[in-house]
Order: structure tokens, then C-alpha cells, then sequence
């Protein structure tokens, strides 16, 4: 299973906050597993992306709530999970049934935290292999390495809004795969380079179970 893109948290029927994810990385890395010969579950949030494989099983997903349910749904009969999504941390505590119109004003919006995805799944997995992405802005090697412990990961890919036509919304990606022994750093390079290097420290965690 892959996740990919971002959420969308409903302010009111016509407005949502969401975030930048184009969903490039994660239907690349689809694109790969596939290439490779797996069967793949490709769980994504709102994108303009299209996967042409027979080998893709694609389910489109809306909201964070949307997301975790069918992740929960598809994660346990999966052997590997990357879960490249840029799921949404916090939504509207509660969603206007009417549009909010702009003579009315909306001075604040209430946020509650979303469901943690990935922290559940690491929490319930048996001998599958779970992977997870972090992006960071500031002390992004640390961080990573925390979210790699706390969520129980067996590696987490690191990319950062620093880097010059990297992450959002570009073709181009510079990734570093941290594990709880080593770290790989790795140039600027097409997302789709960038699935081919994942896919490839995923065969070899997975030679090791």
C-alpha cells in the first residue's frame, strides 16, 4: 500500500485547508513497486495524476478521515507500506453546513488534531514493513530520526523545503533514508529516480525479515 497527495479539511462546503503535496512521489513510487512486480493499493487525497498500471489498485480520498479509514482497511493485509502522504495534522473542529459568506466574516477557525495515521499503523504492525517520509523545515536530520522511533518505523525518507526544486509540487527531489543504523544521503534527482533508490532499500529490508 501507497499513500500519496494531500488532504483536505472541510471549512465549509466551498473552502478546505490543505497543503501543496501534488502526489508525485508517492504515484512514482507506485509506478515503481509495480514495475517491480507488486500488487499495489494506491490510496491518494485530491490530485491531477493518473496511473495507467493494471497492477494499480487506485482509491481517491478526500479528507484525512477519509484517508485513515482506508488505510486501516488495506494496511493489514499489506506486506509493505509507504506512506508518502502529506496528511493533514489538524482539521476544523467542526465544518459550516452553509457556505460562510463574506459579509458575515469569520473572524477564527477551531482546529482539533487529525487521527495519526502512521503513528496506529506502526503501532499494529506484525512483520510488514512500514515506512514513512518526513519534511521537514529546521533540524530536519533529528526530527526525522525522532518520527522514525516514536512511529515504529523500518525507515523514513527525509526531504526538506530547503532544498532548491525539491518536495512541493516539482519533478525533482533530494531524499536522505535514514534507518536506525545508517543514513543515505542522495543529490537532486527526478522523483522517479528518487521511487527507484526507495524501492530499492525496500527489497533489501524486506530480504532481511
Amino acid at each position: 500500500m501507497v499513500t500519496a497527495g494531500p488532504t483536505y479539511e472541510a471549512i465549509d462546503p466551498v473552502r478546505f485547508i490543505g497543503n501543496n503535496s501534488s502526489g508525485k512521489m508517492g504515484f512514482a513510487l507506485a509506478a515503481e513497486l509495480s514495475k517491480q512486480g507488486a500488487d499495489v493499493i494506491l490510496v491518494c487525497g485530491p490530485n491531477n495524476l493518473r496511473s495507467n498500471s493494471s497492477s494499480i489498485k487506485r482509491i481517491d480520498v478526500v479528507s484525512s478521515d477519509e484517508m485513515h479509514a482506508q488505510c486501516m482497511k488495506y494496511a493489514k493485509d499489506s506486506d509493505i507500506t509507504i506512506m508518502t502522504a502529506a496528511v493533514s495534522d489538524f482539521k476544523p473542529a467542526k465544518k459550516q453546513a452553509e457556505k460562510i459568506k463574506k459579509e458575515k466574516g469569520l473572524n477564527e477557525i477551531s482546529l482539533v488534531a487529525t487521527k495519526d495515521i502512521l503513528s496506529e499503523l506502526g503501532k499494529n504492525k506484525n512483520r510488514s514493513l512500514l515506512v514513512g517520509f518526513a519534511l521537514e523545515t529546521d533540524n530536519e536530520l533529528a526530527n526525522a530520526k525522532k518520527k522514525l522511533h516514536n512511529k515504529n518505523l523500518d525507515f523514513i525518507v527525509l526531504n526538506s523545503l530547503r532544498d532548491q526544486n525539491s518536495a512541493f509540487g516539482h519533478d525533482t527531489n533530494k531524499i536522505t533514508i535514514i534507518d536506525k543504523k545508517e543514513t543515505k544521503k542522495f543529490e537532486l534527482m527526478s522523483k522517479d529516480l528518487c521511487a527507484v533508490e526507495i524501492v530499492k532499500e525496500v527489497i533489501r529490508k524486506v530480504k532481511r525479515k
